[in-house]
């Protein structure tokens, strides 16, 4: 069983999804060892703890430089023997040092069908917002590979849900994290990692 090293930024729906998929089975081939946030006080680091995984928060202004927090969380995701890398809202960016050391086995979810919507500044409510704002019928999620270009590494799974004619950033939000992200992010890091056991 490979060991899977979460980073979170925020409340930790995806990590839930991540949690909930290793409860029931779907996520067999894997095992959270650890979740790290780049933010103190975050929900996430609460639903780690309540399922029994060991959290760590690395803060970038305590490490002095973007390349400093890099080989930090490197480092400590290296002691922790962790095989693959997900990002679930994770806010940072991440730098050479650590991409190098993780090649094609960094795990992203972003809330758009790439190539739409995404790249630098495209996160959160922005995504949904873009998507409202030029009129697409229908939006989703993709799971890629991370590479050093922004949401640019190779696609491991896409899944489309439909836009509403009142949806709104929020709701449409909530709705793709719902029928999208919950379920194939958990389905890919499944994948992920029993093609490389």
């Amino acid at each position: 069983m490979l060991n899977i090293g979460v980073l979170v930024s925020g409340g930790g729906t995806n990590l839930q999804a991540l949690i909930d998929a290793q409860n029931n089975g779907i996520l067999k081939s894997g095992k959270i060892v650890t979740v790290v946030s780049n933010k103190e006080g975050v929900y996430a680091l609460e639903r780690a703890k309540n399922a029994g995984i060991n959290t760590n928060v690395i803060l970038k202004r305590e490490c002095g430089s973007s390349e400093a927090f890099d080989v930090a969380l490197r480092d400590y995701m290296q002691n922790k023997n962790v095989d693959i890398v997900v990002l679930a809202g994770f806010l940072a960016i991440l730098g050479k040092q650590f991409i190098d050391a993780y090649r094609d086995r960094i795990v992203n979810i972003h809330p758009s069908l790439i190539p739409s919507f995404c790249g630098d500044g495209f996160y959160g409510l922005k995504v949904h917002q873009a998507a409202l704002d030029y009129g697409v019928k229908v939006t989703g999620a993709t799971v890629h590979l991370v590479n050093e270009i922004t949401d640019g590494g190779k696609i491991l799974m896409q899944k489309a849900v439909y836009i509403n004619e009142d949806d709104t950033a929020e709701t449409l939000q909530r709705r793709v994290m719902e029928e999208a992200e919950w379920k194939i992010l958990p389905e890919a890091v499944e994948k992920l990692c029993s093609t490389l056991k």
